[in-house]
């Protein structure tokens, strides 16, 4: 429950605006993860190998931390609710730029603008949240808003095997570009929430952060954990394909498939992060999918599929359990910069380098390698939770209220 005007209100009530702004963040991560079944068609289109391939979620990756890093001065101008609405605006706009693009730098200015405008919508999404909903029913909120993600992991490989039926891939783009638009002047008219100003990434604010241990075992576990759940993802159409010999229909339909349960798993996920704590939820989800990530690597033939439906199942659960972590580090007031600042990073390394790396390591002919690597990297990280302290912590030992 949440206290309003002195009057305690039930977590259902706030249902409708989490799925409103469940909605926004499904098209904030559509218009990021839409090049991922599109690039087997683009790499044969422009003649790129899989280095250049990973090189695009590497711009992508660029754009969104900087965007991470300016959204706290656009916030504070616009307001949170304001942020939200332009970020949608802005990606519709960059995704046509892109379709429209000439050469492969101009593609790469125009994905940099992608993830700088995608960029703006995380930690205003996340302070509209937190601030709307009460503290103990933080993971349950994550988890409906990280339906968003998966749904979007579901429908994008079957809305581009769709869509392709009757367009290009430029013109596949342009119109999630469109649907951006539309989606971001729908949520100015009736969508509610954020309605206050965001705190700037100021010199004091940022000081504050990186004091606290915390914050960096958190990017640790925000770089390995994304690298599982978008690294993988972003270049798992690839790796099909090339490695394990698949068509690219197939391929893309299975993915698609595969993230259905994740759609089941995400709620309870979060409902287990209230009950379990972030801490012990984390340190189990980060075990469990390191192992079927090592196995997502290193298996072949008729054992990728039930591999392949496992591991997304397992790396779907750790956003609700790290942003609940990430939301409990540092004061109150800084809790939009500690999202950007974090996210920044991590998915700079994360959902960028770390693309990057599993092409150059395809193109050597390692594929399997890079994806066994960010499998033990998942499973070696857990030793860092004996360096994760929460801000109640803290308040208890000191005797203050939380």
């Amino acid at each position: 429950m949440n206290i309003q005007n002195g009057m305690e209100v039930p977590f259902r009530s706030h249902v409708p605006f989490l799925l409103c702004l469940m909605g926004m963040h499904l098209l904030n991560v559509l218009s990021r993860i839409v090049f991922a079944p599109l690039m087997p068609t683009i790499e044969g289109d422009l003649g790129i190998g899989h280095g250049n391939a990973g090189s695009f979620f590497l711009f992508i990756s660029l754009g969104y931390s900087t965007g991470l890093f300016g959204s706290g001065f656009i916030a504070s101008h616009l307001t949170h609710r304001r942020t939200i609405i332009l970020s949608s605006l802005a990606a519709g706009g960059s995704l046509i730029a892109v379709s429209l693009s000439h050469n492969l730098w101009e593609m790469r200015c125009g994905l940099m603008g992608l993830g700088l405008s995608t960029g703006f919508y995380f930690p205003s999404g996340v302070a509209a949240l937190t601030a709307m909903v009460s503290a103990r029913d933080w993971g349950k909120a994550f988890g409906i808003h990280q339906l968003a993600p998966n749904l979007g992991f579901v429908a994008t490989p079957l809305l581009v095997e769709g869509l392709m039926t009757w367009f290009s891939w430029r013109g596949v783009i342009a119109i999630i570009g469109v649907i951006a638009i539309a989606v971001g002047v729908a949520f100015a008219r009736f969508g509610k929430g954020g309605n206050f100003s965001g705190v700037p990434p100021t010199l004091q604010a940022l000081r504050l952060l990186i004091r606290l241990p915390s914050l960096w075992v958190l990017i640790s576990f925000f770089s390995i954990g994304l690298g599982a759940y978008l690294g993988i993802y972003n270049m798992l159409p690839l790796y099909l394909v090339a490695y394990q010999g698949m068509e690219r229909g197939w391929a893309n339909t299975l993915i698609a498939l595969s993230w259905i349960a994740g759609l089941g798993i995400v709620f309870p996920a979060g409902w287990a992060t209230d009950l379990l704590g972030p801490r012990r939820a984390l340190g189990v989800i980060l075990l469990t999918t390191g192992i079927a990530t090592l196995l997502l690597g290193l298996v072949k033939g008729g054992w990728i599929i039930p591999v392949l439906f496992l591991q997304p199942m397992l790396a779907t659960c750790f956003p609700a359990a790290g942003l609940t972590a990430l939301s409990r580090i540092g004061p109150h007031r800084i809790r939009n910069v500690a999202v950007s600042f974090t996210i920044q990073v991590a998915f700079l390394l994360g959902a960028g380098v770390l693309p990057a790396g599993i092409g150059i390591l395809g193109e050597a002919g390692f594929f399997s390698l890079g994806i066994i690597l960010v499998g033990l990297m998942l499973m070696g990280s857990t030793i860092l939770l004996r360096y994760l302290e929460f801000q109640e912590d803290k308040d208890r030992g000191s005797g203050l209220a939380i």
